[in-house]
């Protein structure tokens, strides 16, 4: 049974239609208890004796795998509505749904207007054609005449930037001017619902500027609704003025933007935890001799670094963690972490190779803390790695282990404080402030009046 949330973290902006008055908006995609299944081949018949004696037998040579599964949700004009779910939860079928590409088994789907899909790049374009050949035809494919394309078409060519190479065939053209065209023919498309699915990161990064500004614009036009699929939980909190979590082909949560995140990403964090412990355990039952995790050995068999409490933490709260180790040589040893930031990419921070020395061999665990009061929202992994001194050099150490892959440990900061989360440090962290040329250049001034 689908969750509701509605628990606003902070004002919608300056978009038209937000949390506090979709309500007052009509319906224009309304879909109700919607379900859909496939057929999967088990036993292919040779011929019609052979489907006769399965057919006597009971054998339907097929098995049902269920997508969906009573899908019902509505969505108002002038929404900018989110869907998110992990991989083969059933998001792409139900746009293609909703785009009228596949048909339910059950259930009904009712809209109202002009819909304009956008599920994947470059769908009915040919490379044959030229630019402006494909832009007609694609315009065509999506329910619009020749003279409605022509209405359209200089709006495309600007936003795709590609007006001298409009007339060059699309083989010519290099993956990323496809991509931009085929982009610029949905979003400029004047339709009344434009579906996108998984298409946020097209381009390089001056147009995927052109494309944050379109959609900015466009939460602010009441007239137009968009229904985006993404795994990029910064975007739904950006643009989505509701989102909906599907989850096995189920609503599992349907409501506010930021609650809808935090229940995706929690989701995610509890399959990786549950995909690691069938790893370990097929590592463990493993019969040919011993296995070892990636970068382990039988000097360290056991170093591993995982969340305490919880893998997500606000601002205000300290993510604490435990390193679980085995070490039975002789001698000093050490641990050292590295923080990775998985969006941005990049080590955020590093403890060096001697800051912490252990005092005990053999199988323990310790345990740390560490502040995120610092960072915007993001997605973090802690590498350990046991280290001993090198024996010539007392500054340098040499890696016996480190905690990858399944070891190591992942966790992620959400906080509602943060507006934006492009950059890693928030604003609480760090700002720019304008100063007067007096106080940049006080002293400098001075100096030149006395000399």
């Amino acid at each position: 049974m689908a969750q509701y949330v509605t628990d606003v973290t902070r004002a919608d902006g300056d978009e038209a239609v937000g949390m506090h008055n979709y309500m007052d908006q009509p319906v224009v995609l309304d879909v109700e208890h919607v379900e859909k299944w496939f057929k999967l081949p088990t036993e292919q018949a040779s011929g019609l004796k052979q489907a006769f004696i399965n057919w006597t037998r009971g054998i339907k040579g097929y098995k049902e795998q269920r997508v969906l599964k009573d899908i019902t949700f509505q969505v108002h004009q002038g929404e900018f509505f989110g869907i998110v779910g992990r991989n083969g939860g059933g998001k792409s079928t139900l746009l293609k749904i909703i785009s009228q590409i596949y048909m339910p088994n059950r259930g009904k789907v009712s809209v109202q207007g002009k819909l304009v899909p956008f599920i994947e790049l470059g769908v009915g374009f040919n490379p044959e054609l030229t630019g402006r050949e494909n832009v007609y035809l694609n315009g065509a494919l999506l329910g619009f005449t020749p003279e409605e394309v022509d209405g359209m078409y200089d709006d495309i060519v600007e936003f795709a930037e590609l007006g001298e190479f409009m007339d060059q065939k699309l083989k010519n053209y290099s993956s990323g001017m496809q991509v931009r065209l085929a982009f610029s023919v949905a979003i400029k498309a004047q339709g009344d619902i434009l579906v996108l699915d998984e298409v946020l990161a097209v381009g390089d990064e001056a147009f995927q500027r052109k494309c944050d500004d379109f959609f900015t614009q466009i939460r602010k036009d009441p007239t137009k609704t968009v229904i985006l699929v993404t795994h990029d939980m910064s975007a739904v909190k950006r643009y989505c003025t509701r989102a909906m979590f599907i989850e096995d082909g189920e609503v599992a949560v349907i409501g506010d933007k930021a609650s809808v995140a935090e229940r995706y990403t929690l989701s995610n964090l509890e399959a990786e935890r549950q995909e690691q412990a069938e790893r370990r355990k097929r590592l463990e039952t493993e019969e040919d001799g011993v296995v070892y995790p990636n970068g382990l050995n039988a000097r360290c068999p056991i170093l591993r670094t995982y969340p305490v409490d919880k893998a997500m933490v606000s601002g205000a709260e300290r993510f604490r963690f435990a390193v679980e180790y085995q070490y039975d040589e002789p001698g000093d040893f050490y641990l050292a972490i590295a923080m990775h930031d998985i969006r941005r990419g990049g080590i955020t921070y590093d403890t060096g190779p001697k800051r912490f020395k252990m005092e005990q061999h053999g199988h323990h665990t310790v345990y740390f803390e560490l502040p995120v009061e610092l960072f915007n929202d993001g997605e973090f992994r802690l590498l350990t790695s046991l280290r001993i001194p090198q024996p010539d050099n007392d500054t340098m150490t040499d890696a016996v282990a480190v905690a990858l892959d399944d070891n190591a440990c992942t966790f992620v900061v959400r906080d509602k404080r943060n507006t934006s989360n492009y950059a890693l440090l928030s604003d609480r962290a760090m700002t720019i402030v304008p100063i007067s040329p007096e106080e940049a250049l006080g002293e400098t001034a001075e100096e030149s009046t006395v000399a």
